[in-house]
């Protein structure tokens, strides 16, 4: 087989036509647009095509130069235009000036999807325990964080500050206020 007027010039003009012998027959299928399906036509023979020999350097050559073409990312720039530099951000991987100095890693969040939180004032905080604790005796972390709305962190130490752990018992896994606060909660009332 020969090619008649070639785009490219590294591109093999002369080819040889092989059929295969060992093929299974098959079919070709159709769908109209009822969702009907037609048998549109029997394939029994397979040919394969591959370059003459006195060619099959040139059609290397081109198989290398697509390869590359295509795994080649094109880079583009972008001028953004009245941008304060607000929006920028570094990358991750990347330090700032803060990071870099201090020695201690920061802790990613075991959740991608989790969404932050911003603090509040501690000691609106501490009133929000108060109030969530007379309401009931015993709290696990996670009902805590999503009673509060506040990052984990905070939610833990302000935990530490005002209750107990139980290890053991009915109770066990739930935080409880300490009993100095319990009975200033009830000399409140």
């Amino acid at each position: 087989m020969e090619l008649i007027g070639s785009a490219d010039r590294n591109t093999p003009t002369c080819y040889s036509m092989d059929m295969a012998t060992d093929f299974v027959p098959m079919s070709v299928f159709s769908e109209s647009s009822q969702g009907k399906v037609d048998l549109e036509g029997k394939i029994y023979h397979k040919f394969d095509v591959k370059p003459h020999n006195e060619s099959i350097e040139d059609y290397a050559k081109l198989c290398r130069e697509r390869t590359t073409k295509y795994m080649t990312r094109t880079r583009q720039i972008q001028i953004i235009d009245n941008d304060s530099g607000m929006r920028m951000s570094t990358m991750p991987g990347m330090f700032d000036i803060k990071s870099s100095v201090s020695v201690e890693k920061k802790k990613t969040p075991s959740k991608a999807s989790e969404t932050k939180r911003t603090r509040r004032n501690p000691d609106e905080m501490e009133k929000m325990m108060f109030k969530l604790f007379e309401k009931q005796s015993n709290w696990t972390l996670k009902q805590l964080i999503h009673k509060t709305d506040q990052p984990e962190q905070f939610v833990k130490d302000m935990l530490k500050l005002l209750c107990v752990y139980n290890n053991k018992g009915a109770n066990q896994g739930t935080y409880e206020m300490k009993p100095e606060y319990r009975r200033s909660e009830y000399k409140n009332h």
